[in-house]
């Protein structure tokens, strides 16, 4: 039986409190805050960020524990891409590929261990990566 492979796409910038690379689309909202692109772009860039939030459920939870309130305030988990979610890996590499005209680097992980999942749907997980999970 193969394994199941999970993708995560990330960008060279540190997540806060958690030895982890941002993820694609944390690299997209930044970039749409720049009043310097030209407009054409900017449409462009809008118009992934509104796919990825129309399509792409909202996760309820980033990590295991069960205290109220923590899942605001100690995020640990990390969002992969289930690799039969093809459609929605395709519109991240667009996105991906439009970052890159701007200098924006992605790199692509790939595993089958990504650590504890704490949210899942049909496209995506959210994990707390094990000590060997890719970040």
């Amino acid at each position: 039986m193969d394994a199941v492979m999970y993708l995560r796409f990330v960008h060279d910038v540190p997540v806060d409190g958690l030895n982890a690379r941002q993820g694609f689309l944390a690299a997209a909202y930044l970039l749409n805050r720049n009043i310097a692109l030209d407009d054409s772009f900017k449409r462009s860039l809008a118009e992934h960020i509104s796919w990825s939030e129309d399509i792409l459920a909202q996760p309820d939870r980033f990590n295991r524990s069960k205290s109220k309130g923590a899942w605001r305030r100690n995020t640990k988990g990390l969002s992969w891409f289930r690799s039969s979610a093809t459609d929605h890996i395709d519109r991240a590499i667009a996105l991906n590929d439009l970052l890159a005209q701007r200098g924006i680097v992605i790199a692509t992980l790939r595993t089958d261990r990504i650590g504890y999942v704490v949210y899942q749907d049909d496209y995506q997980v959210v994990a707390e990566p094990f000590a060997d999970t890719p970040r």
